[in-house]
């Protein structure tokens, strides 16, 4: 899942990380927003299971609903070397 900022929510990372940009000369740089990403393997019957019991998760903990907004993907689990 990614992890940002809410539009609204000042983001001194991403405005630290854009100041460094700026002064390394890369002026084309108009805004930068820092998140986070976060990865799970998550025991589950289908993606539609995984994907709520991650939801439910990022609500509970892994997110900040007040200041950040998730997003959820889900991918086919990779199968461990046997």
């Amino acid at each position: 899942m990614v992890i940002r900022p809410l539009a609204e929510v000042v983001d001194p990372e991403g405005e630290t990380i854009h100041a460094g940009l700026r002064d390394l000369g890369y002026a084309g740089v108009s805004r930068v927003r820092a998140g986070k990403l976060i990865e799970l393997d998550i025991e589950a019957a289908g993606e539609d299971e995984a994907a709520a019991l991650a939801k439910d998760m990022s609500d509970r903990l892994l997110a900040n609903p007040v200041i950040e907004q998730f997003e959820v993907t889900v991918r086919e689990a990779r199968q461990a070397p046997a």
